[in-house]
């Protein structure tokens, strides 16, 4: 992969924050940091960053489905 190839990449992943996570599914940040000890979420650590791909996040969120129609 060429350099340009990996920043066009890395352009289409909306990573979030802790903060951001939180603003987009409503997951606090304490359950946060549980489920990430449990390995229980998708998520990546970069130095002392943890950030999440929304993409990521969106299908472990569908993944969790629960009801009549979950697949």
């Amino acid at each position: 992969m060429t350099q340009s190839e990996h920043n066009e990449t890395n352009e289409l992943i909306q990573w979030l924050s802790p903060e951001g996570l939180e603003k987009h599914s409503e997951i606090k940040q304490s359950t946060q940091a549980k489920y990430r000890m449990e390995n229980k979420i998708p998520f990546y650590k970069i130095g002392k960053f943890i950030r999440y791909n929304k993409a990521e996040i969106d299908q472990w969120i569908a993944s969790h489905k629960m009801g009549a129609n979950n697949g």
